[in-house]
């Protein structure tokens, strides 16, 4: 066979498009193996976090439920008739499944902390120092707690006397 110019490049075309052909099959088999890794991981983490926000939901869904349920200090664990803050955030996180300690310090001590410009609907947020009130972080700035005599009732933390006296956040649910 003679060699000519237009043989030799017929030949490094041949060469370079069984390369690239070769380049692209190993490419689309790689992608087509991690592929399904990668998106089961992807699934998994969405579905962690729409069960968190799920159950969160539930949580200040039920909490709600009790709005206007008069406040007693030391109500008794489980009683509906009334509460106190440490007594409704037990009550209504026992009920979806998630096990409390009784005071408001002691709640203080669960979890993880979450600093307040990362607060996520169904966190705890803690009062005053040293700590003795606790309310369930709804989102957009409000809590769900009981005090007083409004008993369980909804507020804006970022306003009066819940703005000036925040002391901590923490993340119970997973």
């Amino acid at each position: 066979m003679k060699i000519t110019t237009n043989n030799l490049m017929k030949s490094r075309l041949s060469k370079s498009l069984a390369g690239v052909t070769l380049c692209f099959s190993l490419f689309t088999a790689g992608t087509l193996i991690t592929t399904p890794q990668a998106a089961f991981a992807a699934s998994q983490t969405k579905s962690t976090a729409t069960a968190t926000s799920s159950k969160a939901d539930s949580i200040i869904s039920l909490g709600k439920r009790y709005l206007g349920v008069r406040y007693k200090f030391g109500a008794s664990t489980g009683n509906t008739s009334a509460f106190d803050c440490s007594s409704f955030t037990q009550y209504v996180y026992g009920k979806n499944g998630v096990s409390l300690p009784r005071s408001s310090k002691q709640q203080s001590q669960v979890g993880t902390y979450v600093p307040k410009d990362q607060l996520k609907p169904g966190d705890l947020v803690f009062f005053y120092s040293p700590i003795h009130h606790v309310g369930i972080y709804m989102g957009n700035g409000k809590i769900l707690h009981t005090y007083g005599s409004p008993g369980v009732t909804i507020s804006d933390m970022n306003t009066g006397w819940w703005k000036n006296n925040y002391k901590t956040a923490r993340r119970v649910l997973k």
